[in-house]
């Protein structure tokens, strides 16, 4: 008999990034949300802002239950992050490929979230990004985690889109899976 265990994914990223979307289209219970209308500078990219945290859960057809958390995207929720992060198995960092400098925003994101990716697994998802035929927005990604010797998977996707977001979880799940293994964490 196989035993049912329960994950903590934290989705994190910039205001916009869909963090806030992403959780809503796979959750298979209604999200919690501290979604509030917008009062600074936010107010000119969206109406509302999530001002706490973000909480949906995905059962998995073997039983497994992933508990998602999103994050504020604001710098000033920072305190947020390190509290939301604490014992989570894997950092999901989505992107808004439209921002003036989303390699930044994902560095950025790499550093304040450095410790817990460490104990963990980070995958990358990129929002809104045009990719031509080669590829060329995303190579931005891969070539900026290669420079640093930083090995997470990244995918263009769309947080609306409850597939793209459910391959993001699988992968991360699959990744923490074969660690385990790896560590002899698992018989």
């Amino acid at each position: 008999m196989n035993e049912i265990y329960e994950l903590k994914i934290v989705i994190t990223g910039c205001v916009g990034a869909g963090k806030s979307t992403a959780i809503s289209a796979i959750s298979d219970i209604p999200v919690i949300s501290t979604e509030v209308d917008a009062s600074d500078e936010v107010a000119k990219e969206k109406k509302t802002t999530t001002v706490a945290m973000d909480y949906g859960e995905v059962t998995l057809e073997d039983g497994q239950i992933i508990k998602i958390y999103g994050t504020p995207g604001q710098k000033r929720f920072a305190y947020m992050w390190e509290i939301l992060a604490e014992g989570a198995l894997g950092i999901i960092i989505l992107l808004n490929d439209k921002r003036p400098d989303p390699v930044g925003d994902m560095d950025m994101y790499l550093e304040n979230f450095n410790e817990q990716i460490r104990q963990s697994v980070a995958v990358i998802g990129v929002t809104h990004a045009e990719d031509d035929a080669e590829g060329v927005a995303m190579s931005k990604y891969y070539d900026y985690l290669s420079e640093r010797g930083l090995n997470h998977p990244v995918f263009s996707v769309d947080a609306r889109d409850k597939m793209q977001m459910r391959l993001m979880l699988e992968t991360m799940a699959a990744i923490i899976g074969s660690e385990e293994m790896l560590d002899g964490r698992v018989d």
